[in-house]
């Protein structure tokens, strides 16, 4: 009787090793993106943006059944994290998605102050990132694990200054920018450099600077009216242009305003309202007129949401799908989450002649696409419309 037990007993445990065997085996690796977005702070509406595009995304995938690596569908999972609009909550999300989390990969942040400081972590960590929407030089500069999917200010900022120039044949220039701020304060210099190598030094009649959360532009502008510039120029965010757009006018400035990538948000001309009207702004893609893939995302996340997407929606689209083929074409899903973000940091560096909704895209060295800028003009309906395209 005592045989029989031990050997019933030697069965079961048996039984249980290989059942636990067979369980690993059959598990499978769950593919976590990180999502490193500012759904608070001062520009919540570019966090919303990314929230919604990554749910389409998703959405996609799961009725894929999944991302197929190597002949296997893996399922994927989104996990956000809110950067509150600021560097230090930047950093702390991206350490958190890759210590903790173990994400495959990120996604985010978007603006150039929350992105510089995150891709650092990432770099450090090893682990792959994009940031949708920051076009500082300093993300991706010698960072060989952050890539981006916009164009940079170094290219943003003569395209603008040609523009003007072409279109208006103005020849001094102001610039109001907000000077705590990587974006533009980055951008503003790109745009001085480009402007004064057209028409000469001292042609940027007026170069004007504030502080994060400041409201009141009186003083800046009315150096600005009285320096005789024929155009203004500042790269700022949505909730920012309301004030010195409606300011200036206010203040008896009767020149373009003119924009960056920044203003593509649809909050510019909902806060903005009609002084916005007629103003240009350089950006990424230009939602009216839209045709194709492009049209059919605007569509979709029109019906869904309830407005038209702005360029940090498509560009976190854009960035997603370069992501995913990244993932398809890492070769295999280990389940060695260093190895396998190596696979697709590799990866992801090969990829050529992407067909975004933002354009075609081929990185650089650095992680930086090669793609054209959209010039839009703000119609007198709020819509943005194509003006014109302007490329490498």
């Amino acid at each position: 009787m005592r045989k029989l037990v031990c050997l019933v007993m030697v069965s079961c445990v048996v039984a249980l090793c290989f059942s636990a065997i067979a369980w690993s085996q059959g598990r499978k690796t769950t593919i976590k993106v990180g999502i490193n977005a500012p759904m608070t702070g001062d520009i919540p509406k570019v966090g919303e943006g990314s929230k919604y595009a990554a749910e389409m995304w998703l959405e996609d995938v799961e009725k894929a059944g999944g991302i197929e690596v190597g002949g296997t569908k893996y399922p994927v999972e989104i996990i956000l994290e809110d950067n509150e609009s600021k560097a230090e909550s930047a950093v702390k999300a991206n350490t958190k998605l890759i210590t903790q989390d173990d994400v495959l990969m990120i996604i985010g942040p978007q603006s150039s102050k929350q992105a510089i400081p995150a891709g650092d972590v990432a770099n450090n960590y090893e682990t792959p990132m994009i940031s949708p929407w920051s076009t500082n030089p300093d993300t991706t500069g010698d960072r060989p694990y952050v890539f981006r999917g916009c164009f940079l200010d170094p290219f943003q900022g003569p395209v603008l200054a040609n523009f003007i120039t072409d279109e208006f044949g103005y020849k001094k220039a102001a610039v109001l920018y907000d000077v705590a701020s990587d974006y533009p304060k980055g951008l503003a210099e790109f745009f001085k450099m480009a402007w004064e190598e057209k028409h000469g030094a001292g042609s940027v009649v007026a170069y004007e600077s504030f502080t994060t959360k400041d409201t009141d532009f009186s003083s800046q502008l009315t150096k600005i009216i009285r320096s005789g510039a024929d155009v203004l120029f500042t790269p700022q965010y949505y909730n920012e242009v309301a004030l010195i757009v409606q300011q200036a006018k206010d203040l008896g400035w009767k020149g373009p305003i003119v924009g960056s990538d920044s203003w593509g948000s649809a909050e510019t001309v909902e806060l903005c309202g009609e002084a916005c009207y007629g103003q240009f702004f350089s950006t990424h893609y230009a939602a009216a007129g839209a045709q194709g893939a492009t049209k059919a995302f605007i569509d979709r996340y029109k019906e869904k949401y309830g407005y038209v997407p702005d360029d940090v929606a498509a560009l976190t689209w854009d960035s997603l799908r370069l992501a995913q083929a990244a993932i398809e074409g890492s070769g295999k899903m280990t389940g060695k989450v260093k190895d396998d973000r190596k696979a697709v940091r590799n990866a992801l560096a090969k990829i050529e002649n992407f067909e975004g909704i933002t354009g075609k895209m081929t990185f650089t060295e650095e992680g930086d696409p090669i793609k054209c800028a959209v010039i839009v003009k703000i119609s007198d309906k709020g819509e943005y419309e194509f003006y014109k395209s302007i490329c490498p």
